[in-house]
């Protein structure tokens, strides 16, 4: 039962908290441990014992059914909460990078002078307000969503708030359609090969081999593109796969086929470069078309480096610009340029404009590989998705499996998407680069980067 207390002008009550002091050891001991209040909140008083004694009351009522909630203790700044929330968690590198950005650049700056538990909702509908006006559909739900779980871990994990500012209600008001996906525009073979044009271009058969290889494997970039190493290619692999169990089955499956491997992503951690497991853990074999097939091996022979695709320099493609430097040229075109001092630049042809990618990243060549996936209608959505790197949900997921007849589907259609559809069409295409000449290094080029893996449990 709650304990009254009246000193002078002052009524206090006490209840029991639900929980027990801890002992020396760090272990609960059999002493209770009290909660106690001057007022119904803060800066106002009991009336009289009858009120106090009926708020412990509560109080207790609360703990029984387990719906009371332990403050922390002193208010919290946003900006103390927001370090120490950062701090706490437990992501990769990549995930860690961009959830700092957007914490620094939008949410710690906009909140910095409010403590926690002071945001209410009217507060949150303000800032809702103030980041979708601000910023794109795409960014902004990132960032509502980061601030919907500082709020949520506020009250569950640190107990510094009650409730959630984030009021989640039906739909009210004047409606609005809900933006499920990005709106795409149409992008014709043509406007992907035009990408490649400008990429041979600007940076040689490498980038026209590298548009050709994001649009018929889907492998995803930057990450994907730029980890993907010479042993892990299709001239060579399986035949290099280092774990003898993964080997042996790849070369029974893909003997008649050719087959790259995405095995790692490569991304800046701690400063260094660093390979990592594809994003959402999402190994894969991928089946090549011939045709590319013979790029990656026409490519290789020119270089006897472990990256498959290497800058205009020569030197791996995750230290540079590649937006402003290699995509932002061969989407939005570039005016002839003449060569500057040595060492600054080298001469290059105009480059036209791709009007059908104005404003797209390189990420929608991924998108268009899938929807030519579904074009025929006849490949599996399991081998499709498996190819994506997705995986099937519930029990359609559990049952389904790529076979290799799927596989050889895939890739059949592939190569005549590209014989009917670039070489049937007469676009264009480049001459091979001139392989280098035999015993010009001692030893076999490195297969494998030799960079640092990151583990994840």
């Amino acid at each position: 039962m709650p304990y009254i207390e009246v000193r002078g002008n002052s009524i206090r009550v006490k209840w029991w908290s639900g929980e027990y002091k801890l002992g020396a050891d760090g272990n609960p001991t059999k002493k209770k441990r009290y909660e106690s209040a001057s007022g119904p909140e803060p800066g106002v008083t009991f009336q009289d014992t009858n009120e106090a004694y009926t708020y412990g009351l509560d109080r207790e009522s609360d703990v029984r059914n387990k719906r009371n909630r332990r403050m922390a203790g002193d208010p919290m700044n946003m900006a103390v909460y927001i370090d120490r929330w950062f701090k706490d968690t437990d992501l990769r590198a990549n995930s860690n990078k961009t959830n700092a950005s957007r914490l620094n650049a939008v949410i710690k700056p906009y909140w910095a002078q409010w403590d926690v538990e002071e945001i209410t909702p009217l507060e949150y509908d303000t800032f809702r307000n103030y980041v979708t006006g601000k910023y794109s559909e795409n960014y902004s739900k990132n960032i509502l969503g980061l601030f919907k779980m500082l709020m949520d871990d506020a009250v569950v994990k640190y107990k510094l708030r009650e409730e959630s500012p984030i009021v989640e209600q039906h739909r009210r008001g004047r409606y609005k359609r809900k933006q499920t996906r990005r709106v795409k525009r149409k992008l014709s073979i043509q406007s992907v090969h035009q990408l490649a044009v400008n990429a041979h271009t600007l940076w040689g058969f490498t980038g026209w081999a590298y548009i050709w290889t994001v649009a018929f494997t889907g492998t995803r970039p930057p990450g994907e593109m730029f980890g993907l190493q010479r042993g892990y290619s299709s001239p060579y692999w399986p035949a290099s796969e280092p774990d003898d169990e993964v080997r042996e089955e790849a070369e029974q499956r893909y003997e008649a086929m050719h087959a790259m491997r995405v095995q790692y992503q490569t991304y800046v951690a701690d400063k260094q470069h660093v390979l990592a497991a594809p994003k959402y853990d999402s190994w894969r074999t991928l089946v090549m078309p011939p045709f590319l097939h013979e790029m990656h091996e026409a490519l290789l022979a020119s270089h006897e480096k472990p990256w498959t695709f290497l800058s205009v320099t020569g030197k791996p493609l995750l230290g540079t610009d590649f937006d402003r430097d290699y995509w932002y040229p061969m989407r939005d075109g570039a005016e002839k340029r003449d060569s500057g001092p040595r060492y600054a630049r080298w001469a290059r042809p105009a480059m036209p404009a791709v009007p059908e990618m104005a404003g797209q990243d390189i990420y929608r060549l991924r998108h268009w590989h899938k929807a030519k996936l579904d074009e025929p209608g006849d490949i599996p959505r399991v081998a499709v998705e498996a190819r994506m790197g997705h995986e099937l949900p519930g029990v359609e997921g559990v049952y389904s499996e790529v076979t290799v007849g799927m596989e050889e589907r895939i890739g059949e259609y592939l190569q005549r998407v590209w014989e009917k559809e670039v070489v049937g069409a007469g676009l264009w295409t480049p001459l091979f680069p001139m392989p280098l000449p035999d015993g010009l290094h001692d030893a076999a080029p490195s297969l494998f980067s030799g960079l640092p893996v990151l583990e994840y449990e």
